[in-house]
């Protein structure tokens, strides 16, 4: 049972120092894949080091798992705008009257074409 915990210690330092390693060569971005790691590392360094009554560095992992945890949850709301957010659209100078949308369903007009808003040579 020891080797158990012996290969989760070391299996937690490979997880975090390889993604540490990819992210300082430019290999991999600060993103989901570099808090996944940190935060599966911190998890098996917790584990190795309350088998040996590590305390300082289960403390200080417990911290580096929060961390990424918190990361990670942060990403993921910021990858889903609100509904609300996405079907209102306000045009500057534009009153938020629903007409735009009359004026360009009775002329066919898209304003989001760019080609159409450029002016004439």
């Amino acid at each position: 049972m020891e080797l158990l915990w012996e290969i989760a210690g070391w299996a937690g330092a490979v997880a975090i120092l390889s993604a540490y390693l990819a992210v300082s060569m430019g290999w991999l971005k600060a993103g989901k894949g570099f808090q996944t790691a940190n935060l599966l590392g911190a998890c098996a360094f917790i584990v190795n080091g309350a088998f040996y009554e590590a305390w300082p560095s289960v403390v200080t992992n417990i911290v580096w798992f929060l961390i990424s945890a918190v990361a990670l949850l942060r990403m993921r709301s910021a990858k889903q705008p609100s509904a609300a957010a996405e079907a209102q659209v306000q045009f500057p100078g534009v009153p938020d009257t629903g007409q735009l949308a009359v004026v360009e369903g009775l002329t066919g007009y898209d304003h989001n074409d760019v080609e159409r808003q450029r002016p004439l040579p």
